[in-house]
C-alpha cells in the first residue's frame, strides 16, 4: 500500500481529498491529512477507512519529520511561506513533493540537491498557477509544431462568483484565501506589450481597467499579474512582442477595490490599535478635513471624486466602512482589518456557487496568414464547500500524485508543469471532471 501525506485541509483541499479517498481502494493508497484543525479534517475525510486525520502544528519539527518519514509522497497546501519547511524535510527523507504554490527563492536554493537526489518537486500544480501553464503550453506546442510563429500571448484567469449567486454591489465573494485577495496586486505588475516593457504601480493597477469579452459571460475586467516576464523564458516565447498574464474580475470589483487603495486600506506594513477605532474612523484615517461636519458618505465621496450616491459609495457602505461600529481586532495592519471585513461581508453562503474562468488569447502567423486563437474554460462550483476553486486547484495535484505513484512520470528535479509528459495526461483526465477548454479562431 502506498501512503500519501497531505499538509493542509483548507478551502482548496476538499476536491483533492475526495479524489484521493475515492481512488484509494482501487489503487491501494492510504491518505494522511495533517492540519492544525482536527475537526476541519474530519469534516472532509468523513469515516473513510483509507484516511487518517492528524492534528498538527506544522512548526513541530519532530511530528512533521515522523509523518514525512512514513509516507511515499507529500502534497502541501500550506500557506506559501511554510512550504520551505516541508521541502527541506522531503529532501532530507527522499520524498517527492507536490504543491500548487509558486516556486520561490528559498526552494530555488535546493534545486541542485533535489536533482542530485533523483526527486521530483512539482510546484505550481494547481489552477493559476497550474492549469494555466498546462493548457497554454499545449496550445503553444501545437501551434509551433504546425509551423506557426507566435507574436502575442495573453492569458487571463479569475476565481469569481457565479452570476446566479451575485447579490452584492461588489460582484464578488470569497472562494479562497482572503489574505491573498487583499494583497493581490500589491507589488504592481510588469508585462510586455507591442515590444515595450510596461510597469504598473499598485495604485495604477485597478484604475481604468481594460476589459475583455468572455463567451457566455460578456465583458470582464482584468489587471496584469505581478511579473509576466518571468514566464517568457519558461514558455520559450522570449522574442514575442506581447506577453501578459492577468487576473479576471467582474468590472464592479475593480472599481471598488481601486477606492480601497486610494483610501490606503490595503497597507500591510504599519500596525495600529483598533479596539477603540470605528470602521469609519479607520476608513478615513488618511483623509484630511472635518469628518463630523457632513454625512459620512458625502465626506468620503468628496475625497474620492465620486457622487455620494455612486456605486463605489454603495460598495463601501456594504462593507460597513462608513458606520460607527467599533472594530475591536486588537493591533492590526490595514490589510489585516480589511481581510476580516472581506471574510465577514463577502463570504459565500452555503447555497452559493463560485466560478473559475480562464482564457488564453494567442496571435500567430502561419503561411503568411495572421490568426487569433481564443481558448477558454469555465468551471462551476457545486456549493460553498465543493467549489470550482477547490476542484481546479486540487484535482491537478491528485492526478499528478496518481501518475507518480503509478510510475508513469520519470521526471526529476524542481519543475512546473510545462512538459507534454505532464500536461497531456493531466489535462485529459481533468476532462472527466468537466474541466475542459473550448477553442475558436479569428
Amino acid at each position: 500500500m502506498k501512503n500519501i501525506l497531505l499538509f493542509g485541509a483548507g478551502k482548496s483541499a476538499t476536491s483533492l481529498i475526495d479524489f484521493l479517498i475515492t481512488n484509494a481502494p482501487r489503487l491501494k493508497w492510504h491518505v494522511t491529512v495533517a492540519d492544525q484543525d482536527l475537526m476541519l479534517i474530519k469534516s472532509k475525510t468523513g469515516k473513510s477507512y483509507y484516511a487518517t486525520p492528524v492534528e498538527l502544528d506544522i512548526k513541530n519539527q519532530a511530528a512533521r519529520h515522523q509523518l514525512i518519514q512514513e509516507t511515499d509522497l507529500v502534497i502541501s497546501l500550506l500557506p506559501p511561506s511554510l512550504h520551505i519547511l516541508v521541502a527541506k524535510d522531503c529532501l532530507q527523507y527522499r520524498k517527492n513533493l507536490l504543491t500548487a504554490s509558486y516556486i520561490d527563492d528559498e526552494v530555488r536554493k535546493l534545486e541542485k540537491d533535489i536533482e542530485a537526489a533523483g526527486l521530483l518537486f512539482m510546484y505550481e500544480m494547481g489552477l493559476d498557477p497550474g492549469i494555466d501553464h498546462m493548457s497554454a503550453m499545449k496550445l503553444i506546442h501545437s501551434i509551433e509544431k504546425k509551423g506557426g510563429q507566435i507574436f502575442s500571448f495573453k492569458s487571463y484567469c479569475g476565481g469569481l462568483i457565479s452570476p446566479e449567486s451575485i447579490d452584492n454591489p461588489w460582484q464578488y465573494k470569497v472562494s479562497w484565501n482572503a489574505r491573498n485577495i487583499v494583497l493581490s496586486g500589491s507589488t504592481g505588475a510588469t508585462y510586455k506589450e507591442k515590444g515595450k516593457i510596461r510597469e504598473l504601480t499598485y495604485e495604477q493597477l485597478f484604475d481604468h481597467n481594460k476589459t475583455i469579452h468572455v463567451p457566455g459571460l460578456g465583458k470582464m475586467a482584468y489587471y496584469p499579474n505581478r511579473d509576466s516576464l518571468a514566464y517568457m523564458n519558461i514558455y520559450k516565447l522570449q522574442e514575442i512582442a506581447t506577453f501578459m498574464r492577468a487576473t479576471l474580475r467582474f468590472p464592479d470589483f475593480c472599481e471598488g477595490w481601486n477606492a480601497l487603495i486610494k483610501l490606503g486600506l490595503t497597507d500591510d506594513v504599519h500596525k495600529k490599535q483598533t479596539d477603540q477605532l470605528s470602521y469609519f474612523d479607520w476608513a478615513t484615517q488618511n483623509l484630511e478635513g472635518n469628518k463630523t461636519s457632513e454625512a459620512h458618505d458625502e465626506f468620503v465621496a468628496q475625497h474620492l471624486g465620486v457622487s455620494s450616491k455612486s456605486k463605489v459609495i454603495r460598495q463601501l457602505k456594504y462593507l460597513g466602512l462608513l458606520n460607527g461600529d467599533q472594530i475591536k481586532l486588537g493591533e492590526q495592519t490595514n490589510a489585516g482589518v480589511l481581510e476580516h471585513v472581506v471574510l465577514d461581508k463577502l463570504k459565500m453562503e452555503p447555497q452559493d456557487k463560485d466560478m473559475i474562468v480562464m482564457l488564453h488569447e494567442i496571435e500567430f502567423e502561419r503561411r503568411s496568414m495572421a490568426t487569433r486563437m481564443h481558448s477558454y474554460m469555465i468551471v462551476q462550483g457545486e456549493d460553498n464547500v465543493r467549489t470550482a476553486m477547490a476542484k481546479t486547484v486540487g484535482l491537478p495535484l491528485g492526478i499528478m500524485a496518481k501518475l507518480i505513484l503509478q510510475d508513469k512520470i520519470s521526471l526529476t528535479g524542481l519543475h512546473i508543469p510545462v512538459m507534454p509528459e505532464v500536461y497531456n495526461p493531466v489535462l485529459k483526465e481533468l476532462e472527466d471532471f468537466d474541466i475542459r477548454f473550448e477553442e475558436s479562431f479569428e
